[in-house]
């Protein structure tokens, strides 16, 4: 059994990347991402956090969080947005042995990526990276032009300008080693 640690920094700030089990050809995510805002939006009620950005792409998902102070629980706030979605779905998934014996669905991997945030130019890099993402994978040919992130909350908050990251921006190298 690997050992497994995840980094815990009370009240701060995290990039994530959150997969769905079958990513190839999977547009579950922005097909139902009314069923994951709402997801997103009950467990904020129970254990609040802030999002800094998010981007939903058919079959995973990038964001950067910032938790209350004193807060390092991320991990339950995932497992309670995953199992909100999933139950929102019908059960007809495939699953492994491994999965029916644990009772568990077969939508998500179960692990995430997370990557605590050190400073303002780590911060940056990574509020990049998501917003760059629907870019970088064909999607779109500019950020403000897809529909499923927080891009265009972040131009009116003045952090980008809506034109940013049209075209070829090569440079944006943030995120999840090997992506």
């Amino acid at each position: 059994m690997p050992d497994y640690r995840r980094i815990r920094v009370p009240g701060g700030c995290f990039f994530f990347t959150v997969n769905l089990l079958e990513r190839h050809g999977n547009d579950l995510l922005t097909r139902r991402v009314d069923l994951l805002r709402d997801a997103v939006r009950r467990v904020r009620r129970v254990r609040p956090f802030s999002i800094d950005s998010w981007a939903v792409l058919p079959d995973h998902m990038h964001c950067v969080w910032t938790l209350p102070p004193g807060d390092d629980d991320y991990a339950t706030r995932w497992r309670l947005i995953k199992t909100e979605f999933s139950k929102g779905l019908p059960a007809t998934e495939r699953r492994s042995a491994a999965r029916r014996r644990r009772g568990e669905r077969g939508v998500w991997q179960r692990r995430f990526w997370e990557h605590a945030i050190r400073d303002d130019a780590d911060y940056a890099a990574h509020m990049d990276y998501v917003h760059f993402n629907p870019v970088k994978h064909g999607y779109v040919r500019q950020a403000s032009d897809w529909p499923y992130s927080t891009f265009k909350t972040c131009v009116r908050r003045g952090l980008y300008p809506i034109e940013w990251a049209g075209g070829a921006h090569e440079d944006v190298t943030a995120g999840e080693p090997g992506e």
